[in-house]
């Protein structure tokens, strides 16, 4: 468990007595980026083993929320530093799933607010399941099938032990990914037959008709990797392509967001990635309200974090920035 989540832990049962104006004035930055990934009130086996999803109402509580202390802007916005009355707020969704379409879109358009979508282009029109969505459908199938849960017990490398063996396949990692493709072969499990009847990725269509809806579409890095993991070669040709998708596409190619996060992400990186690609204004982290070294590089706020409330992760998030701030930890510093 890390630190910020035991500081969260600590913190929130104290934070939620006291309404959120008490630490408004202590916000940092007028400028804040949420990071969501999907909204839905159904099971969804591909996502519930990674993060805490909202609810359509939890949605839209956390939408009402937002909209009476900040006032949402669009990219357009956001770049050109618009003038408001409170604090400026951009929304953004990672992956590509097509909730985005079928059950966000709709909220967000009926109460006038934008947003980006960070997309892998490998997954769109649902050609192949991105590994980690894989080993949640894995260990969904897994618990809601006796016979899955004894024969996964004579895959090699694993044991007798089914919540270990759960853990195992929960932390398999991108360059082992094919593991997961092994023990779905071994247990019967084909992921192309769940692809057809549960699409879970956004496609072409769905894309352009959010495009013309005024959303943007921009990159997350080709097949979501784990950046820290890859070498300095495969992290800008990871992005490139991405990046080159979008340019072909005629999506955003002026903003990236980073799968996972952007930890131990290197200047050299960032300068390589810039002079590459002269559009490219952003980069986008996902380690809460934080400065960060390399000044085109932005934290966003993820907002999956347990099953808090908005209102709660942000009252958590300014007490945690004001205390790294005393303690000169406040900026994220790139070697």
């Amino acid at each position: 468990m890390s630190f910020k989540t035991k500081f969260f832990r600590i913190a929130n049962p104290i934070t939620k007595n006291f309404s959120f104006e008490k630490f408004f004035g202590s916000l940092p930055f007028d400028n804040l980026i949420l990071v969501y990934h999907l909204v839905s009130d159904e099971d969804v086996k591909h996502v519930k083993h990674l993060f805490p999803y909202r609810s359509v109402r939890q949605f839209e509580k956390d939408l009402d929320f937002l909209s009476k202390h900040f006032e949402f802007v669009n990219w357009e916005d956001y770049l050109n530093q618009k003038k408001t009355s409170k604090p400026k707020l951009l929304l953004t969704f990672d992956d590509g799933y097509s909730e985005f379409y079928n059950i966000i879109s709709p909220i967000l358009l009926r109460k006038g607010i934008f947003a980006i979508n960070f997309i892998n282009p490998k997954f769109i029109d649902n050609k192949e399941l991105m590994w980690r969505n894989k080993a949640s459908l894995l260990v969904s199938e897994i618990n809601e099938n006796n016979n899955y849960k004894n024969k996964i017990s004579n895959f090699s490398g694993l044991g007798d032990n089914l919540e270990t063996n759960i853990s195992s396949i929960l932390k398999i990692n991108y360059e082992n990914r094919n593991q997961l493709n092994e023990i779905a072969d071994f247990l019967n499990i084909d992921f192309n037959d769940y692809l057809k009847t549960n699409p879970v990725y956004l496609t072409t269509e769905q894309l352009i008709k959010l495009k013309k809806d005024g959303f943007g579409i921009a990159s997350h890095g080709w097949d979501h990797p784990l950046y820290n993991q890859l070498s300095l070669e495969q992290q800008i040709d990871n992005t490139q392509k991405s990046l080159d998708y979008m340019m072909d596409n005629q999506f955003l190619n002026d903003s990236f967001a980073f799968p996972f996060t952007d930890h131990l992400l290197t200047e050299q990186f960032f300068d390589l990635i810039f002079k590459q690609n002269s559009d490219l204004k952003f980069t986008f982290g996902a380690a809460g309200l934080k400065l960060d070294s390399y000044s085109k590089n932005i934290q966003r706020i993820p907002i999956e974090t347990k099953n808090y409330s908005a209102e709660e992760i942000l009252k958590n998030e300014i007490i945690y920035y004001q205390v790294l701030k005393m303690l000169g930890k406040n900026t994220i510093k790139r070697s």
